[in-house]
């Protein structure tokens, strides 16, 4: 009787010890793979105008974070819960900042953003809305 205690013990020891092994080594694994905030690319976005008549242009501006210089972005605008590319694209300036100019032809509110690629990460700005009359 003895003996089948301590087995009983010993098993339920050690499926305890190799449980916390494995959920500690899973957590250790899930956090080195997950990017620290401060490695994360980011895009900024500013419109000078949020107000144009059809076919003016409108000056986007900001900075990117973790983008190469020479990177390219591009303008999109939603469209029936899409993003879609316009032709308006800049590349990453030195001292990550960047100007895109584009002519807004669609009458309404534009929802626009500004998307870029970080290695494999895409990577898109805030929202912002221009009110096209």
């Amino acid at each position: 009787m003895t003996s089948v205690l301590r087995h009983h013990c010993l098993r339920t020891l050690g499926a305890g010890a190799l449980s916390v092994a494995l959920l500690s080594g899973g957590t250790t694994g899930a956090l080195a793979a997950s990017p620290s905030p401060s490695s994360m690319a980011s895009i900024t976005v500013k419109a000078n105008k949020t107000e144009v008549k059809a076919g003016d242009k409108v000056t986007f501006t900001g900075r990117t974070k973790g983008l190469k210089v020479g990177s390219p972005l591009v303008l999109q605008h939603e469209k029936s819960g899409r993003w879609i590319p316009l032709r308006a694209t800049a590349k990453v300036k030195k001292g990550n900042s960047y100007a895109l100019i584009a002519k807004l032809n669609t009458k309404g509110a534009e929802h626009l953003r500004i998307a870029g690629v970080s290695g494999s990460e895409k990577v898109y700005s805030p929202t912002v809305a221009v009110k096209v009359k």
